[in-house]
């Protein structure tokens, strides 16, 4: 470990190990830290906490990992998927064992592997088990390289199945977000006011799968947590693989893309199948507007009536970069903010610009809301097998509002077009937000 600058002697120091991926440099205050080898040290109370693992199971003889099993409603003959992580190249024939009622009854297992992969080793992966005929409610399954023998059957490792019951009219939630690869994560702020946001728009459950965060981040999500709108699922892949940091293995080489985002994704698809009626699959600096109501509980019929119901909605994204706050256009104006300055992470009221739109990438980086019951396969961007084709949803009617740092980029501030969709909802949001950093302890009072 090297240091450069000064630390005074009466300053608090915090330390903090993160074992699962180097870190090239970090800068906090004026302590600058270099990072060697898997170890990493930063200072104060930004301290990134080390993730809880994921909670995966190994398949004995192979090396696929599983994640969940749902009870599959939707076709002909009545099967358990298996959500899983498979190295792709790796030529395995397994077997379910499933639970039901006092016996336990073997099926063949068909493998799916995701399309979407990204040409990484590891990929997502469907193991799908047929119930045998007299298992009408198995509760559990194993999978294990074929044959099973009855001697290895007690020391196999059952996943829960879940989704036993198949609901069509009610659900306990209207709409669930679904949030991948929080890594890293210290952007205090926006989480807040994404959050909030959301439940302006309708939303009334948040699934995170968290690698690891802030200690702030943390007192954040466990508010969420207690208030009952956003569940933590441990998404640290280090015991199992190596997690690539980027999207492709030209840009960070690993075993599967972008700390294991796809295979989140279907589990929270699934996780949502009978729990709430609509899903959204985008990121947490990300947000979804409607341009004509001013939520999705209103705008979801009309996206219904116009395109047809059951389809997978795309909204077009537009970029806001994060390196320019300019004041909106007189006479409008930006509400009060100066309690936020010392609260980390981006403002998303100080940022009412977005990009021009390049036509031949005007269809890039888009997300999604869906009907889950419509959805088998999901990736980053858009469905990959579903019950009825995607839709673009016009602009007029709906698109998304990218909040982030665009970093190298040949935008000049002139060019920036307005975009004050987002202002419109600033009297509901500030409010909304300050009440939560106060009782998070987080807004500094006088």
């Amino acid at each position: 470990l090297k240091a450069n600058g000064r630390l005074e002697a009466h300053q608090a120091v915090s330390l903090c190990l993160l074992t699962w991926a180097p870190v090239d440099q970090i800068k906090s205050l004026r302590l600058k830290v270099f990072c060697q080898q898997q170890t990493c040290v930063q200072v104060f109370n930004r301290c990134v906490l080390k993730g809880q693992p994921a909670r995966l199971l190994r398949v004995k003889g192979s090396r696929t990992l599983l994640i969940s099993a749902y009870l599959e409603h939707r076709t002909t003959k009545k099967e358990v998927r298996v959500i899983a992580i498979k190295l792709r190249r790796e030529k395995v024939v397994l077997q379910c064992l499933l639970r039901c009622q006092d016996q336990q009854l073997v099926s063949e297992a068909a493998i799916r592997i995701h399309r979407d992969h990204f040409r990484f080793p590891y990929g997502t992966a469907d193991v799908l088990c047929p119930v045998p005929s007299g298992c009408e409610a198995p509760t559990h399954v194993a999978i294990a390289p074929a044959p099973i023998k009855d001697q290895e059957k007690s020391e196999l490792e059952f996943l829960e199945i879940k989704n036993q019951k198949a609901l069509n009219n009610s659900f306990p939630h209207n709409f669930t977000c679904c949030f991948s690869a929080m890594y890293n994560f210290t952007n205090v702020l926006q989480l807040v006011q994404n959050l909030e946001m959301l439940q302006l728009l309708g939303v009334n459950r948040v699934v995170v799968y968290k690698t690891n965060c802030s200690a702030d981040v943390q007192r954040v999500l466990d508010y969420y947590s207690h208030k009952g709108l956003v569940e933590v699922i441990p998404w640290s892949l280090s015991k199992y693989l190596n997690v690539s940091r980027r999207a492709r293995p030209s840009q960070s080489p690993g075993d599967i893309h972008y700390f294991g985002q796809i295979p989140a994704l279907n589990d929270c698809l699934y996780r949502s199948m009978y729990r709430s009626r609509y899903v959204a699959l985008h990121d947490l600096d990300e947000l979804i507007l409607p341009q004509s109501v001013n939520s999705w509980t209103e705008l979801l019929p009309l996206l219904e009536k116009k395109y047809g119901a059951d389809r997978c909605y795309l909204f077009e994204n537009s970029w806001i970069p994060t390196e320019f706050a300019l004041p909106p256009p007189k006479p409008k104006a930006l509400p009060p903010q100066d309690q936020w300055q010392n609260v980390s992470g981006v403002n998303i009221l100080a940022h009412l610009y977005r990009e021009p739109i390049v036509p031949r990438l005007r269809r890039r980086n888009f997300k999604v809301i869906v009907n889950p019951r419509a959805v088998f396969a999901t990736s980053v961007h858009g469905v990959l097998k579903a019950k009825k084709s995607s839709v673009w949803v016009n602009r007029k009617i709906a698109r998304m509002y990218h909040i982030k740092p665009r970093g190298q980029t040949s935008v000049k501030p002139q060019s920036l077009i307005y975009e004050g969709r987002l202002l419109s909802y600033s009297a509901d949001l500030t409010p909304a937000v300050n009440a939560v950093l106060r009782e998070t302890r987080l807004l500094q009072t006088a």
